[in-house]
């Protein structure tokens, strides 16, 4: 492939994605059938990856795909207006075609009527994550089985099922207002949280990551008012400013601490501060808990050590997300945060109360914890035995290998 045509392929396929989710929301909202709007979506964003590498990108391609999509849309439901309701959306979509470019207030509204129904509660976690991912994001059906560990053939059906639940249960194609939007914002949130975590985590898929920041940045224009949404990307930009210092040449995990900062992605970092400096409710104590989940990475991000750290501020930070949202998981991290900002001694105490439940016992970053803070107390042979044992609960082969690399250096002294 040419230069020239390898640069209007990466311009159609980055105006193809940006358009992609506006077109499949304008779609649903005009014929109410979701497997018709993305399936026309799909085909003229396949014509435009097709076309614009040797005819050029349109002046508007947004507009482009849109015409497509409808004409595309037009075609089948006249090939099938034996019933009265496809007759109907013929009608409707034919009249839309016929009109401009939809008012950007209906861009937004559409989108956000999309994000919404694929986070609606009344869909399982995972149908929601995935619903998401298909229906917004235009990932492969194929790359999300992979992401949940499950066969192609069994997401189709989960995908199938969350589509056929929002038909049948009458899920409204609507945004909440008042109480109602308080109420269901937060679930939003999850998802796209959820989302992040599968591209993050050690062993996830990269580009889930990227769309979750995308999609968040996204809810944050079209919701300027919601600081939560606005913290939520900030909390991304900040964790995945070190997206290329969480791996060395191996492919092994690298620790916090030994992450080479000056990699780290600084125009990130700044553009997650700055968000955060424009909330008015990012201090503490009125902070939501994505706010403080924010303050703690950006503690983290703009600390030029781990010695420099503001390990204080870290820990308070824990204190209020622990009453907000507790959960082993944050005691645990709070034990942690203690544990550097006050000495080992008051962060095993923690992590001692923390796992007393038993909820924590088969986690192996618990157990991890427990070995770094053993460690810093001077007992390194114990220590080293705890890494160890995370090692054997570990669920995946670098973080496993890191683990025993931090037992022998433990060991060794």
């Amino acid at each position: 492939m040419t230069d020239a045509r390898a640069a209007a392929a990466q311009a159609a396929a980055a105006a193809a994605t940006e358009a992609y989710q506006r077109i499949v929301a304008a779609l649903i909202r005009i014929t109410g059938d979701w497997t018709l709007a993305e399936d026309c979506a799909q085909e003229a964003l396949a014509l435009a990856l097709d076309r614009w590498p040797a005819d050029g990108v349109p002046d508007n391609p947004g507009g482009w795909l849109m015409t497509v999509a409808r004409n595309r849309a037009l075609d089948v439901l006249r090939r099938g207006t034996v019933e009265r309701r496809k007759l109907r959306d013929l009608a409707v979509l034919a009249l839309t075609a016929a009109t401009a470019e939809p008012e950007p207030e209906e861009i937004v509204d559409d989108r956000l009527r999309l994000i919404f129904t694929c986070c609606h509660p009344a869909l399982p976690l995972e149908a929601r994550v995935a619903l998401t991912l298909r229906t917004i994001c235009a990932v492969a059906t194929a790359d999300i089985a992979r992401a949940f560990l499950v066969s192609e053939s069994t997401m189709t059906r989960r995908l199938t099922r969350a589509k056929t639940k929002i038909t049948e249960a009458r899920i409204p194609y609507r945004v909440p207002t008042g109480p109602a939007l308080a109420q269901r914002l937060p679930g939003v949130l999850a998802v796209l949280y959820l989302l992040f975590t599968h591209g993050y985590n050690a062993d996830g898929e990269p580009a889930f990551a990227d769309e979750a920041i995308r999609l968040t940045r996204l809810l944050a224009r079209l919701m300027p008012d919601q600081a939560e949404a606005a913290a939520l990307l900030a909390l991304f930009l900040l964790q995945h400013s070190r997206r290329h210092t969480r791996r060395d040449a191996a492919g092994d995990l690298v620790p916090l601490d030994r992450q080479d900062r000056s990699r780290w992605d600084h125009a990130a970092i700044g553009e997650a501060v700055g968000i955060l400096s424009e909330l008015p409710e990012s201090e503490l104590p009125q902070a939501g808990p994505y706010a403080l989940q924010a303050q703690i990475a950006a503690c983290h991000a703009t600390a030029p050590s781990v010695e420099d750290t503001d390990w204080p501020r870290i820990a308070d930070c824990y204190d209020r997300l622990a009453e907000l949202q507790p959960s082993p998981v944050i005691e645990l991290n709070r034990a942690v945060a203690h544990g550097y900002a006050y000495g080992p001694a008051a962060g095993l105490d923690l992590l001692a109360k923390a796992r007393a439940s038993g909820a924590l016992d088969d986690y192996p970053l618990a157990t991890a914890a427990e070995a770094d803070l053993t460690a810093r107390a001077g007992d390194r042979v114990h220590a080293a035995a705890l890494f160890r044992t995370a090692a054997e609960r570990a669920h995946g082969a670098s973080e496993r290998r890191a683990l025993l690399d931090r037992a022998d250096e433990v060991q060794a002294g």
